[in-house]
């Protein structure tokens, strides 16, 4: 696995709140995404862009749930459904659905930004504080012939879900 076929992006926290746009840059400082952060009465919904404005896809938070789900719509159709898993002993553990391909699992601490995702067992895209020294700030490095809207939108999922998690 060469070091060369994968991409990391970097992410910020906290600037990630209902309301507010941020962006999303690759590892050579590039804004690659933007993120838009829009309110809706009983929704919460966020918007991935390219940096020309164009959305790409959009994540929405079902604030009424027996276990934590956010949706990615493409098109407006949903694409991918992120779910917490109901039974995790040591590792936290979130389910990916996505449609028309295999589901993929992520994995590790992801209170602390540090796991993994992967599909049929195979590594897909790793999470990790550790690259950046930026404070509030992770990488999501993504493997090749990956589709990086569906890891990034799912990555902002887990990330919002986790941290919604640690309020209540």
């Amino acid at each position: 696995m060469t070091e060369g076929s994968w991409t990391t992006y970097q992410l910020r926290r906290k600037l990630f709140s209902i309301g507010e746009d941020y962006w999303i840059e690759n590892d050579q400082g590039q804004r690659a995404f933007k993120v838009d952060g829009k309110v809706l009465r009983i929704r919460e919904t966020f918007a991935l862009q390219d940096p020309d404005g164009a959305e790409l896809a959009t994540i929405e938070a079902k604030l009424i749930a027996v276990r934590p789900t956010m949706t990615i719509e493409r098109d407006g159709q949903v694409y991918a459904t992120v779910k917490k898993a109901l039974f995790t002993l040591l590792r936290q553990h979130y389910t990916i659905w996505v449609r028309g391909a295999p589901d993929l699992e992520a994995e590790g601490n992801i209170t602390n930004h540090e796991y993994e995702i992967r599909a049929y067992g195979q590594v897909v895209a790793n999470i990790s504080k550790r690259w950046f020294s930026i404070r509030d700030s992770y990488g999501v490095s993504i493997g090749p012939g990956q589709d990086h809207v569906l890891v990034l939108a799912s990555a902002v999922c887990i990330d919002e879900m986790s941290e919604r998690e640690h309020e209540h």
